[in-house]
């Protein structure tokens, strides 16, 4: 099973936030780049599926030049080799422009001889939380998807065929979480599958997988002019709240007070 996996650049905030001047953006200037851990879990699935498959692993990112880190971080664990469509600012892309900008790029491929069985995305970015990629990219494509899937398995055959995919290329059976439990789904392919993390462990790369990413293969397109999707309006921290601290007293005579405390929410009974 030959598979491509959609990630984006997006800055690592493990630390404080900032929204850019626009509004609309995070500002990253003083903070590093990695890719969204949704993202990350979709290339371990991926990786995953096409060694028990005999297949092949594609990454692919729309982002500036140095988007081709994280592409190299994705071969670096498994991957084979990556796509990089380069826009400098890609902030001027709606979701719905993205979508339409990895559609092209399948159909170019397909028409070059390379197919994909399944497309994995994340179910969104870090960074902008749009929720959207996947469901349009399989629209613009008219293939089935699926989203907040956690695990996938091969199984099964299927007779249907899609744009740049592979009839009679197979099922899979998809795992996610839904608001009953574990919801389970059987998918004809190709398709396009949004995975949630926490399914799998993302795994770290090895000496030997850093130097294959060096030298690994990243075919470059252009991104088109910018498109005319619906773009975000204005991005809002969420207002921090206070916080305050009790000192109870210190040593033995500190006692009292803390069991009036733990009776009070609850812990003990008085």
């Amino acid at each position: 099973m030959n598979i491509l996996v959609c990630i984006k650049r997006v800055p690592d905030i493990a630390g404080s936030v900032t929204v850019d001047a626009t509004g609309t953006g995070i500002d990253d200037s003083g903070l590093g780049h990695t890719m969204s851990s949704h993202e990350e879990c979709a290339v371990e699935l991926a990786i995953q599926t096409a060694a028990a498959t005999g297949g092949t692993v594609t990454v692919l990112t729309v982002g500036p030049a140095e988007a081709v880190e994280q592409l190299r971080a994705a071969v670096a664990v498994g991957a084979n080799d990556g796509i990089l469509v380069e826009a400098a600012d890609p902030s001027v892309f709606a979701p719905e422009d993205i979508a339409q900008i990895i559609g092209d790029v399948i159909r170019d491929r397909a028409e070059a001889g390379q197919t994909f069985d399944l497309v994995l995305t994340g179910d969104d970015a870090a960074d902008t939380g749009d929720f959207q990629v996947g469901i349009r990219l399989a629209y613009d494509l008219e293939y089935p998807v699926l989203t907040n899937i956690q695990t996938i398995s091969v199984g099964g055959t299927d007779e249907g065929g899609g744009p740049g995919g592979d009839p009679g290329s197979g099922r899979i059976e998809a795992r996610g979480i839904g608001p009953a439990g574990t919801e389970i789904f059987s998918l004809g392919l190709p398709a396009v599958v949004a995975v949630h993390e926490g399914g799998v462990d993302p795994r770290y790369p090895s000496i030997t997988g850093r130097m294959k990413a060096k030298k690994a293969q990243v075919v470059e397109y252009d991104a088109p002019e910018p498109g005319t999707g619906s773009l975000r309006v204005r991005l809002e921290l969420p207002e921090v709240k206070a916080s305050s601290v009790t000192i109870l007293g210190e040593g033995p005579d500190a006692a009292p007070a803390l069991v009036d405390v733990l009776e009070e929410i609850g812990v003990i009974r008085p």
